[in-house]
């Protein structure tokens, strides 16, 4: 039987946790059909103050979008697709 190091079992899960660290977050547990319309979605958005929305998405339980904010910064944000809560919001210079 051969003995694994620590550093060789840490360099093995570097790869999992990096993956855990970019998942995308929960952002409902109601089915599809509980979810508000993409063009409804779009407008909430539009109405939010994000504008140049690049990619609009369904990313796991959340609407995604690529864009930017109303100050013209670079945007990613997910929003909880039932009620277009921001789940979670990325925002750069």
């Amino acid at each position: 039987m051969r003995i694994l190091s620590a550093a060789t079992l840490a360099a093995l899960s570097l790869p999992f946790l990096a993956g855990a660290a970019l998942a995308s977050p929960a952002c409902t547990k109601e089915p599809r059909t509980a979810w508000m319309s993409q063009d409804k979605m779009k407008a909430m958005i539009k109405d939010m103050g994000y504008q140049k929305i690049k990619t609009f998405k369904i990313t796991g339980s959340c609407y995604e979008i690529y864009g930017y904010d109303k100050d013209n910064k670079k945007a990613e944000v997910y929003f909880n697709p039932v009620d277009g809560s921001i789940v979670k919001a990325e925002i750069g210079g």
